[in-house]
């Protein structure tokens, strides 16, 4: 399969263990409590080791943790870390934002590299 990054479509891969389409995505993930007070680091962390235990290539900014993998993956593991904060009674707020691109694997540094590539000519 030949990529092309400005084709308007992909061929869309097969994955070979469960005969589904793969969907790439990559997502940022921002999970957060409401009413806890000013600091919710301790609530975040708790939902940001539930995105890290997942296995997904992941990797935590300021405001959100950036995971990438399967459509399904990332939607499974954005919803398990914000039921972990929402089982325990908080209410709870998930801000997800996803570039799903069929074809393409490895974006969550390759697109980083793209755009220092584009600044430095």
């Amino acid at each position: 399969m030949i990529l092309d990054r400005n084709a308007i479509t992909q061929d869309v891969p097969i994955n070979p263990e469960t005969g589904k389409p793969y969907l790439n995505t990559v997502a940022a993930i921002q999970v957060s409590v409401s009413g806890a007070g000013s600091e919710v680091s301790p609530y975040v962390a708790q939902a940001v080791k539930v995105i890290r235990d997942s296995g997904l290539p992941q990797e935590t900014n300021a405001l959100f943790t950036d995971v990438e993998g399967d459509l399904d993956e990332v939607l499974h593991v954005a919803g398990e870390a914000a039921k972990k904060l929402a089982e325990q009674g908080y209410r709870t707020s998930l801000v997800l934002h996803m570039d799903i691109r069929p074809g393409f694997t490895g974006q969550l540094t390759e697109k980083p590299q793209i755009v220092d590539k584009l600044l430095s000519e």
